[in-house]
């Protein structure tokens, strides 16, 4: 297991003044063990920690680094933007050339500036009862959206990752509208509809699931979602905060929506649309939109919102974000996708690598497909202990949980590439010799 003294005496400074010593659960190694390795810079496709090593990085700060580290062009814009000034509390051109950009590339018609995905899925929930004057909303198993209190019931990310059946501080009374299905159910939709559909405000899943692992949309699932939403007065709320910008220039949206002919009523988007900084929105139908403040009677605000260095980072790396960009990208991710599965195959490790456009995770010891979050959780994920140590001594910087997908960049290049290929093979190794802890 890899020695980083400088990361351990962090570490044990930081739980000093912070709860498990991390600003973010996942990030404190609690499913794989060991000291989590602070990092000191990144570039390109590489992080480099406070004890001077360099890792192939395969977590991309989990999804906004598309362009991957420090690009000189989103640097140079956005210390240009810091020399104007950092925050100014009044609107600022960045804010509107963002919002047209994301207008332009995907279904919404108007958005509004936010400075998180948990804080655009919270939103977008509050202003469907609004719209519908409707109390009960409806989430898959599996699917996170942010810690929304109504929302983490059955969640993945961080939840499923530290073994939490669900979260105390969430009164009863908070879930009590909250329906919970099976992730790709046709029929669990239909019966929840027919027993509660003039109650129902919106119904919101991710685009592809990605926080119980990759586990997409079976053909027209999302299409079907629409399609049952619109028949029974509700709201479709695609949360595309991990998939927006980052499968395609459209999101997922652009790979199904689009070519199928539907549209989302509201969508939420973060990461890649702020470049690294903390900027996330929500948007969707003008008619809908308009039923926020200052236009219509729904109330959200936020003092940093649309902050004029966290769009300015967005806006330069949507720009840049062309279509050259996206084919390094989605390369690369399978190329990485092929090395992983002819590892585990010669190690003789059952699993599945699913994946939705360039996002990918493998599930351990499956035979077959992962539908829902039932089969996620059925994985061997102990065999993803021994596999993420031995990927991170050998230099490649993992997510530090069996539960969430790998990210790659447009920077991976054939040496990021070559790095993980020659680690590939003694880490498979590892998880196929691995046994369940007693």
């Amino acid at each position: 297991m890899t020695s980083s003294p400088a990361s351990q005496h962090l570490f044990e400074r930081a739980r000093a003044v912070s709860p498990g010593g991390v600003n973010s659960p996942v990030r404190a190694f609690r499913a794989v063990g060991g000291t989590p390795i602070f990092m000191a810079s990144g570039e390109g496709a590489w992080l480099t920690d406070v004890d001077g090593r360099r890792y192939v990085d395969l977590v991309g700060s989990w999804g906004p680094m598309l362009l991957g580290h420090a690009h000189p062009e989103v640097i140079s814009a956005v210390g240009a933007a810091a020399a104007r000034g950092t925050s100014f509390g009044t609107p600022s051109e960045p804010e509107v050339l963002l919002a047209e950009e994301i207008v332009a590339r995907t279904s919404a018609e108007m958005v509004r500036m936010v400075s998180s995905g948990t804080e655009a899925t919270m939103s977008a929930i509050r202003l469907a009862r609004g719209f519908t004057g409707r109390d009960k909303i409806v989430k898959f198993a599996g699917c996170y959206h942010g810690h929304v209190d109504a929302l983490l019931a059955e969640a993945g990310s961080g939840v499923v990752t530290l073994g939490l059946p669900e979260t105390p501080g969430v009164p009863a009374h908070v879930t009590a509208d909250t329906i919970v299905l099976p992730y790709n159910d046709r029929a669990a939709v239909e019966a929840a509809f027919a027993e509660h559909g003039d109650q129902i405000a919106c119904l919101i899943t991710e685009a592809a699931a990605g926080n119980m692992g990759v586990v997409p949309p079976e053909p027209g699932f999302n299409e079907f979602l629409s399609q049952t939403c619109a028949r029974h007065g509700a709201l479709f709320i695609s949360d595309e905060v991990m998939t927006g910008f980052r499968v395609t220039r459209s999101g997922h949206w652009g790979l199904d929506g689009q070519r199928e002919g539907w549209a989302p009523d509201l969508v939420t988007f973060g990461k890649v649309m702020g470049g690294g900084f903390p900027a996330a929105a929500f948007g969707g139908r003008r008619d809908v939109m308009e039923q926020l403040a200052p236009s219509g009677p729904v109330y959200q605000a936020g003092t940093l919102s649309g902050n004029p260095i966290a769009t300015t980072a967005g806006l330069t790396t949507l720009r840049l974000a062309d279509d050259e960009a996206y084919g390094r990208l989605d390369a690369a991710s399978q190329q990485l996708q092929s090395m992983v599965t002819e590892a585990l195959v010669e190690a003789g490790v059952a699993h599945a690598l699913q994946n939705a456009g360039s996002m990918f995770s493998v599930f351990w010891g499956v035979d077959g497909p992962v539908t829902d979050f039932a089969g996620a959780q059925s994985q061997e994920a102990w065999r993803y202990k021994p596999f993420f140590h031995a990927m991170l001594d050998a230099g490649v910087y993992l997510p530090p949980s069996a539960f969430e997908c790998w990210f790659v960049s447009a920077a991976h290049d054939d040496q990021a590439l070559s790095t993980i290929a020659a680690a590939l093979p003694n880490a498979a190794r590892a998880a196929a010799q691995a046994v369940p802890a007693s």
